[in-house]
Order: C-alpha cells, then structure tokens, then sequence
C-alpha cells in the first residue's frame, strides 16, 4: 500500500476534484493524506481520510472583504500570489515537508509551490494537477487571462501574438517569484529556469488536466508527460448530501426552474447578483432556485422563487431549464454533464476563459459582472431559453462528459508513478 499526500490550496472547487480521486486511490488499496487548510478538517475527516493542516488557513472563508479581494477581475490573481501563497511560503514548506515525510507520491493543486520543492528536498515523485485550460497558457490554444482580456481574445489569431502576451506577464509577475527562488537556494536546490507560477511549474513525472477534452485538447505547447483525465466529481452526495425536502417539494411543484449560483467563493462577494436575478426571473415569468450560501435570504422572493443555502450540483442542476452561475471550474463541470445551458457571470482567475470556451462549445452565453442587470439577464436568458440550439448541443455535450472516466484514467495515471517507485 503507498502512502499519497493529496495537497490543495483555494475553494471547494479546488478541494472536491481530489477528494473524488483520494476515494477511488483508498477503494484501490492506497493511503491518502490531505494537507489542506485548518478548515476543511471536519470535510476531510468526515469521510475517514487523515487530515493534515497545511498553512496557510483559508481565512477568506469567513472573510467577504478578503475573498472580493481575491476575487477582483484585474489584481485577485496577483493579491493571491503575493499575499496568500509567497507571504506563507515557509510556512506551507514547514507543513508540508513534516507531513509529506514518510509519503511515496505527492498529488499538488495549483498554487501550492512548495509541494515541488518538499518532493525535490525529499527526493520523492511528484504529480501536479491541473483543473481548467488556463493553467496551460498555450500559445495554441489561448486563454483568456483577467489582466489582458482583449489582448488575450486577439491572441486566438495568432500563436506569436500570445507567445508575446505571455512573455509580457511573465516580466510583470518577475518581482512575485522572488520568494519561491530565494527558498530555493537556501534549500540548495537547483535553480529555475523559468517562472514558477506559468512556464516553470510543470512536473517531470506527471501532470493531471482534471478536466474534459470538450474544453480543451492537449497542444504541442503543453507538458510532455500531460494526461488529460476528465472531469472529477464530487459535491458530498458520497457523503450523503441530499436535497432538503423542502426543496424538492418545489422542484416537484411545477416547470424546471433557472438555478443561480456563485459556487462557495463568489458567493461572499455576490453584490447584486440575487437582486438582479430576481426581478430578471419576474420579469420572465419563470420559476427560479436561488443557492445563496451565507447570505442573508432575500426579502422579495415569490412563491415561485425559492432560496437555499446549499444543494449538491449533481442533484439539482439536472433539474434546471438553464442555469447562471460565476463561472468557476467545478460549477462549470457539473452544468456541463448535467446538459444545461448556462448563463456565466465570471469574477476573476479561471472564470472569464471557462466563460469563453463553454460559449464556443454553443451551450452558454457571457455576461460580464458589471452589466449583470435584470434587463440584460432578462435578454440573455430568453436567448438560452428560446433558441433549442442551445439545450440540444448542451445535451449532447452532457452525454460526452458523462460517458467519460476522470477519476478512473486518473487514478490510472497516479498508480503508474507508483508501479515506477
């Protein structure tokens, strides 16, 4: 049996596609170990995984103007670098290198830098696992990045152009990787060639695209030694997470409503978003389920409206006519396989991309937050919901995703590193 340390940074749309995975490497006969933040202890431990804290704590969670901070379109990928992974990166080494010990493999999500220098100070193998496109930046397949969305859309013309793009953030991001090479050499490892938050991050062993082909196929640009699994699901009906029975008593009451969500991040920061949904769904005359986390109900709902703090992905989407949520990765996947259009208000980070290519797949439209007003959504979503176009391809797509196997070639993948040990 090996010993696999599963290490994340971020939101439950980070956590939840390795807990797929760490379910099916235990059902296989292997031990795995989350290092993760302090607040996903209960989570983790819920499902009789060992818990490991590994700085540094999400606070955001519990923090609205922290999490708009890390959300902002333009600098919440900087802020996060800078404040959140540089500012703990010791930390996080300090952690990491304890827990990681006596480990055969470690499984590292973006961000989580020092899990590549753990494994090298270690000399252990290491897999780095990738959730959406943009982690990729190719010059064949461009994505959108938030600090140059129109320079970024005139890339898809051209390899060389984003080539150029790319070399651009490179240089400004130059200063934010100080840290990450300054530990290096105090650690007496060799030293990077390149940027170790885009062109330098890759491990040699193996990198995991943990999402579907459908968003994006493997470019002469990528790593080498890249397998693209498929989507990995988990949203805590493994766990035992159902629809609270006043909820599917208004599914059951009438036509598919709309669903709006903003996933466990955006929702901190949801501004007008369930004001703004509400009137557009008056205004359409359509039953509308609104998950609204932490936030306070709101105070003008109908009696075809309902609010809810939370509903399993995978239970209710299936259940929607459309749906409009912020974009995020884990959202994105389970409206996919679900097979519904979408409406994608996207923040910041990987939304503004995953917006683009599931509007390219022909299953969903873009509108950008700051015009998220009732009129505009009102016209948006009589453009998903009157034109069948839009609800065939988002079938057809949902039947791709749900024939496909992400945990299986996954785990596949992670055991071959291990058969090599």
């Amino acid at each position: 049996m090996s010993r696999i340390v599963l290490t994340t940074i971020g939101s439950l749309g980070d956590l939840h596609p390795n807990i797929a995975i760490a379910l099916e490497l235990r059902k296989r006969g292997h031990d795995v170990v989350f290092a993760t933040h302090k607040e996903y202890r209960e989570k983790i431990e819920a499902l009789e995984f060992e818990f490991q804290r590994m700085r540094p704590d999400n606070t955001a969670l519990s923090d609205s103007q922290e999490m708009a901070r890390m959300m902002d379109l333009k600098t919440g990928s900087e802020y996060i670098i800078r404040n959140w992974v540089c500012a703990n990166l010791r930390q996080t080494y300090t952690d990491l290198i304890n827990i990681a010990k006596d480990a055969d493999l470690i499984i590292a999500g973006e961000g989580v830098v020092a899990a590549r220098l753990v494994a090298e100070k270690l000399g252990i193998r290491w897999a780095l696992a990738l959730l959406s496109p943009l982690s990729f930046f190719s010059a064949y397949d461009p994505s959108i990045i938030p600090v140059f969305p129109f320079l970024t859309k005139l890339g898809r013309f051209s390899p060389v152009v984003y080539r150029a793009i790319i070399k651009l953030v490179k240089v400004m991001t130059k200063p934010l990787t100080q840290p990450v090479h300054q530990l290096r050499r105090e650690l007496g490892l060799p030293t990077l060639a390149g940027n170790p938050f885009i062109d330098d991050k890759y491990s040699p062993y193996l990198v995991l695209a943990m999402f579907s082909s459908v968003l994006a196929k493997i470019q002469p640009d990528w790593a080498e030694n890249t397998v693209v699994a498929g989507f990995t699901f988990y949203d805590g009906t493994q766990g035992g997470a159902e629809l609270t029975p006043e909820l599917k008593q208004f599914l059951d009451a009438g036509e598919p409503p709309i669903i709006f969500t903003l996933g466990s991040s955006a929702v901190m920061d949801a501004g007008n978003f369930y004001q703004e949904s509400i009137e557009a769904v008056k205004q359409l005359n359509r039953r509308a389920v609104l998950l609204i986390g932490k936030n306070p109900v709101p105070k003008n709902l109908s009696k075809e409206i309902i609010a809810v703090s939370y509903a399993p992905y995978s239970q209710i989407f299936q259940k929607a006519c459309a749906i409009v949520d912020q974009g995020g990765i884990g959202t994105t996947a389970q409206a996919l396989r679900a097979g519904r259009p979408t409406l994608v208000m996207p923040y910041s980070h990987d939304q503004p991309d995953n917006a683009a290519r599931v509007e390219r797949l022909g299953t969903s439209r873009t509108i950008p937050r700051q015009q998220y007003k009732a009129k505009r959504v009102v016209k948006k979503l009589k453009a998903l919901l009157e034109n069948p176009d839009y609800a065939a391809r988002a079938i057809e797509i949902g039947r791709i995703i749900q024939a496909e196997d992400g945990v299986g070639v996954a785990c596949d993948a992670i055991e071959k590193q291990l058969e090599i040990i």
